[in-house]
């Protein structure tokens, strides 16, 4: 049976990957990834030769009619992101859902886990997790307000992913509807310049006044419960 294997890949240092991760890496006969430069290092790292293609937010439909096809003639398929665990705020969860429809019970679907930006922030953060709500990336308008506004409230951890573009903004909305809760900010997971803050929204804001170069790399932002 051809299989679709979901595999995590680091989301900063390249030595975040499993043993088995590696293998199943090395021994699919093709690797779908966002960008085929990023996973290439990854690859290149433990001489993987696995030959690989793009799969993305923009892929059309004649790239899953390669997918499908690969697949009915047998082949084994590797499912990577950027960086972190395929289909968890990734659009490779688009893919796993139409090959499950498509193909039902014909293509074993297998998970490979490793790394996610969310699990190793909230491990190193101290906030309660045996509960928590995660939101992925927020809409940039529609609902966004609407959001802030219930996580004000709400009574478990929150958990979601901001770009440097708009962690101030988030901040500010929090500093709003939230003013009195702790926030922690996780920034450059497992890269060398890897650093959590914590305060309220409004004193973070203070700290990426006094620092500006720290507004940079992706966020994992928490908000600790009501």
């Amino acid at each position: 049976m051809p299989t679709l294997s979901i595999v995590a890949t680091p989301i900063g240092n390249l030595e975040d990957i499993t043993l088995r991760a590696i293998r199943v890496l090395k021994e699919a006969d093709l690797v779908l990834c966002e960008d085929t430069r990023t996973t290439g290092n990854l690859l290149k790292k433990y001489d993987i030769k696995t030959p690989t293609m793009s799969y993305h937010s923009h892929s059309k439909l004649a790239k899953v009619e390669k997918v499908f096809e690969l697949f009915e003639e047998g082949k084994n398929i590797a499912l990577v992101s950027d960086a972190g665990t395929p289909a968890i705020s990734d659009p490779g969860v688009l893919l796993v859902a139409q090959v499950r429809e498509h193909f039902g019970g014909k293509v074993s679907i297998v998970t490979i886990p490793g790394p996610s930006a969310v699990i190793a922030a909230l491990s190193a953060s101290g906030l309660p997790a045996s509960d928590f709500l995660f939101l992925g990336f927020l809409p940039h308008k529609k609902g966004r307000e609407t959001l802030f506004k219930e996580l004000a409230g709400s009574k478990r951890t929150v958990v979601f992913y901001e770009s440097p573009h708009r962690i101030l903004k988030a901040l500010e909305s929090l500093n709003k509807f939230a003013p009195d809760k702790r926030v922690i900010l996780g920034r450059e997971l497992t890269k060398i310049h890897e650093e959590f803050l914590a305060g309220t929204a409004g004193e973070l804001l203070e700290v990426f006044a006094k620092d500006p170069g720290k507004v940079r790399g992706e966020f994992v932002v928490m908000v600790a419960p009501a």
